[in-house]
C-alpha cells in the first residue's frame, strides 16, 4: 500500500512527562483523601492538557449549545463542527439513523466554511477560555494546508486534521493511503505552529501504518478512531435507510474495533494517542488508558447525556487510585498481555 518503510517491531506508547501540581484534582469517589489527589495533567506531543477528557468534533455543536449544561472549561479540550474552505449542505436527509448499539450518520461535514467560521463562531470560542481544538477537513492537499494557513494568525490551541470523514467524497482517501497522509500532515506542519492531532480511520488493513505516516510528517497526536463504515437498510422498500447508502457508525458498537486500533498503535509507534469510540462510562475511558491512549473523546453519548463528559471526569481520580496510581500517566499503557503458551511436542491434541 505504501512505499513508507514499516517497522513491525514494538516500540510502544511512553507515558508522558509527569503534569504540574495544578493538574491535582481532589475528588469524594469512595477513596481515602489521599488517594484521591491524583494528577490528570497529560502532554501529548507539544500538546498539554489540564485532563485527558474531551469531547469529539461533530457531536458537541460549537460549544455554545452546551455551555448552560456544561463547565467549559473544565474539560481538558473541546473540538467544535469541523470545518471546510468553502460551505457544505451536507448530505441530503435522511442523515442519521438509530442501530441497535449505536448510531449511523451521513452528515456529508454540514458547516458554513472556515470565513464565516472565523468571523461567527471563533470570538466565542476564544471567550470561553476553553481549550479550543479546531477541525478541519480538505478534499485535497492544497484545501488542508490552506485552511491551515487561514488558522494560523488566530493562534488556535490546537487543530485536529480530519483526514478520515467517511461520508464525504475523496476525504477518507487521505486516511487509508499512508503517503497521502504524510503529504497532508507535512505541508500543516510546515504552515501551523501550534500542536496538531491526525484523525484515523478503522476502514484500514493496517492502522498502524498510517499513524507512523502521521508521526514521521510531524503529528503531536493521532486520534484513534473516526467511525466505522456501515449501513442499515429497509428491506420491505428494499432500500437503503441513509440516502447517501452507507454512513459512519459510532457508540458502543464500535468501542471493541477502536480499543482493538488504540492497542495496535501503541504497540508499533511511538505517537501519543486519543482514543475515541463507544466511551460513554467510567470503565469505558479507562480500558481506553490502559490499551495505550493517553486521552480520550466523548463523541455519541454527548447526545443522550450532555454532562457525560464532566461525570466521568469526576469520577476519574478514584478510578486511577484504584489502580495504586498517583497520576493519570502512570496507567497508559499498562495492558497486561499474556503470551500464548507452546503446544509441548508430544501434545495430545483433541479431535
Amino acid at each position: 500500500m505504501s512505499s513508507i518503510p514499516f517497522d513491525d517491531s514494538p516500540l510502544g506508547n511512553a507515558p508522558s512527562e509527569k503534569s504540574p501540581s495544578e493538574n491535582t484534582v481532589t475528588a469524594n469517589l469512595g477513596v481515602s483523601s489521599a488517594d484521591s489527589m491524583i494528577e490528570l495533567g497529560v502532554r501529548l506531543g507539544r500538546l498539554h492538557l489540564p485532563n485527558p477528557v474531551m469531547v469529539a468534533s461533530g457531536t458537541f455543536g460549537y460549544a455554545k449549545e452546551m455551555e448552560g449544561l456544561v463547565d467549559l472549561t473544565r474539560l481538558g479540550g473541546i473540538l467544535p463542527k469541523t470545518i471546510t474552505r468553502a460551505s457544505r449542505a451536507g448530505n441530503a436527509p435522511w442523515r442519521t439513523v438509530e442501530t441497535s448499539a449505536g448510531l449511523l450518520n451521513a452528515i456529508g461535514l454540514d458547516n458554513d466554511g472556515i470565513d464565516y467560521f472565523i468571523a461567527h463562531h471563533w470570538p466565542y470560542l476564544r471567550s470561553t477560555r476553553a481549550n479550543i481544538i479546531v477541525s478541519i477537513a480538505g478534499k485535497s492537499h492544497e484545501d488542508f494546508v490552506a485552511l491551515a494557513a487561514q488558522l494560523a494568525p488566530l493562534e488556535p490551541f490546537a487543530v485536529e486534521l480530519n483526514v478520515s470523514c467517511p461520508n464525504v467524497t475523496g476525504g477518507i482517501d487521505f486516511g487509508t493511503d499512508p503517503i497521502a497522509c504524510h503529504r497532508v500532515v507535512s505541508g500543516v506542519r510546515a504552515v501551523l505552529d501550534c500542536p496538531i492531532l491526525t484523525k484515523l480511520t478503522p476502514n484500514v488493513t493496517q492502522i498502524a501504518e498510517i499513524a507512523k505516516a502521521a508521526y514521521e510528517a510531524g503529528t503531536d497526536a493521532v486520534t484513534c478512531i473516526n467511525t466505522v463504515l456501515g449501513m442499515s437498510i429497509d428491506w420491505k422498500k428494499q432500500r437503503p435507510l441513509l440516502a447517501n447508502t452507507v454512513g459512519g457508525l459510532s457508540g458502543p458498537a464500535i468501542k471493541p474495533v477502536a480499543l482493538r486500533c488504540v492497542y495496535q498503535i501503541a504497540s508499533r509507534v511511538p505517537v501519543p494517542i486519543v482514543g475515541v469510540g463507544g466511551i460513554a462510562t467510567i470503565d469505558d475511558a479507562m480500558e481506553f488508558l490502559v490499551a495505550g491512549a493517553s486521552a480520550f473523546q466523548i463523541g455519541t453519548a454527548n447526545y443522550y447525556d450532555p454532562q457525560v463528559s464532566i461525570k466521568i471526569l469526576e469520577q476519574l481520580p478514584g478510578a486511577i487510585a484504584s489502580l495504586g496510581a498517583k497520576r493519570l500517566t502512570d496507567v497508559v499503557g499498562t495492558l497486561q498481555v499474556p503470551k500464548p503458551s507452546p503446544i509441548p511436542v508430544n501434545a495430545v491434541l483433541p479431535p
